[in-house]
């Protein structure tokens, strides 16, 4: 079993979003939170990385947009992630077992 490490952060769903979709069609913050059914202040919290997409939002996000909820989630989970490895750096466990390919 291969372990990728990253070094760099993944790209958060809210940056792909206003970077990617809304700003370079012209979409205003306000027009697509109002498109997705929330405040202005919870989409900015989102585009600004200060709040998770969650599997609600991720589906509303999908449905605007035309994509999957699964899409926004798996973006999400990639942050997720890193973020739960880089705190786990200096942690050691009490113990390790093999991976199940290894075992008996």
């Amino acid at each position: 079993m291969t372990v990728i490490i990253r070094k760099r952060r993944p790209t958060a769903p809210g940056e792909i979003l206003i970077e990617s979709i809304l700003r370079p069609r012209g979409i205003s913050i306000s027009r697509f939170a109002e498109a997705v059914g929330c405040s202005r202040k919870h989409m900015s919290d989102i585009v600004n990385g200060k709040v998770r997409v969650e599997g609600n939002m991720a589906a509303r996000i999908g449905k605007v947009l035309g994509t999957s909820a699964q899409v926004w989630i798996n973006l999400q989970a990639a942050v997720d992630g890193f973020e739960a490895e880089r705190a786990m750096r200096r942690w050691k466990p009490r113990m390790t077992f093999p991976p199940m390919d290894q075992a008996a």
